[in-house]
């Protein structure tokens, strides 16, 4: 049950955190939270203006893959620091669940 509740409050947190990835110098920049939810996309819109189709695909993934890349980052340490709070008192054995 506690393990749920602390489940629960962590994902509160991490809806709560913002990463962002740019890509060809900020002028694609997409926004997520923690939990891995994009939340917004923004194109500077002179860049759109002269951007093709493939080059403007391209871009998108490599902000959004930077953004996820991000937030997983947050979530592997945030799961870190609960397992750690909930199985650090066992005699180290919340260390098993580290790399």
């Amino acid at each position: 049950m506690e393990a749920q509740q602390k489940a629960g409050e962590m994902k509160k947190r991490l809806d709560a955190i913002s990463v962002s990835g740019t890509a060809e110098g900020g002028k694609i920049v997409v926004n997520a939270n923690a939990n891995k939810v994009i939340q917004s996309v923004q194109i500077d819109p002179d860049f759109l203006a002269d951007a093709d189709k493939e080059e403007l695909e391209e871009l998108l993934v490599v902000a959004v893959n930077k953004a996820l890349e991000q937030a997983e980052n947050i979530s592997q340490s945030e799961m870190a620091a609960m397992t750690q709070s909930m199985f650090g008192g066992l005699g180290g054995l919340g260390n098993m669940f580290g790399k």
